[in-house]
């Protein structure tokens, strides 16, 4: 495989994923670690991800305001108009971080009234923006790689609390494996805040359909729905409509 084309894939990873690790792409591309490396750096020096210990991010996913960075931000869009059907008035809600969840954010209506309670700053700073929505922002230490508080203190509040409704984001999700993430403390914040919720909604572009990260959230059945960005009557989604609702 040609470097731009090995650099090409790499890039298509980590937006899709927002993280990466080298060891990860090592194994899937079949180069050494080095040589993975130095396409990290390249890329990093070229500005197009962000290069951290052991891997890279995207710089959409770590900078959200810059509109001009969100990948797929027309199918996000598309998502956010339809999670917007589960919330009504009065509701409690949880919700994750991401850049789906920020679109989620910006399209809450005015005259909408909920309490949201949420592990993301980001999110929280957007959904503050609505004069109507009590926000709590569940505290703890703040991951730089998700940019969503973790640890013990963030899974003890969520314990404590009782929800309508989740909204996650996802970095991987298959029929087989459900849904799987890369990042161990995002992992046990995800089962924490499932278990704090009535309802689970999980929030994928359909590039992200079944694909695997390492480490399992939760199988199809822990979830209520799936909201991706095709029509729910598309063929990709048949198998995944046999066990949740999708929209």
């Amino acid at each position: 495989m040609l470097k731009e084309e090995r650099q090409a894939f790499i890039i298509k990873q980590i937006n899709l994923h927002n993280k990466v690790l080298s060891s990860d792409l090592s194994t899937q591309l079949n180069v050494s670690e080095d040589t993975i490396r130095r396409d990290l750096h390249e890329l990093a020096e070229g500005g197009k991800i962000l290069k951290v210990h052991g891997g890279a991010l995207s710089k959409s996913f770590h900078y959200p305001f810059q509109q001009s960075e969100v990948y797929a931000k027309e199918s996000k869009k598309e998502i956010a108009k339809k999670a917007l059907q589960l919330i009504q008035e009065e509701m409690v809600l949880l919700v994750g971080g991401g850049t789906t969840m920020i679109e989620v954010a910006r399209m809450i209506p005015e005259s909408l009234k909920c309490t949201f309670f949420t592990v993301s700053p980001l999110v929280a700073l957007e959904l503050a923006e609505r004069s109507n929505i009590n926000v709590i922002l569940i505290g703890g230490q703040l991951s730089k790689n998700s940019h969503i508080n973790i640890g013990a203190q963030v899974i003890n509040q969520l314990s404590e609390i009782r929800v309508d409704l989740c909204f996650l984001g996802t970095n991987g999700l298959s029929l087989a494996d459900g849904v799987t993430d890369s990042d161990w403390e995002v992992v046990q914040v995800k089962k924490a805040m499932i278990k704090s919720a009535k309802r689970t909604a999980i929030m994928s572009i359909a590039e992200k359909l079944n694909s695997i990260q390492n480490m399992r959230v939760c199988n199809l059945n822990a979830i209520h729905y799936l909201i991706t960005d095709l029509k729910p009557s598309d063929p990709a989604l048949a198998e995944y409509a046999a066990s949740v609702t999708v929209l």
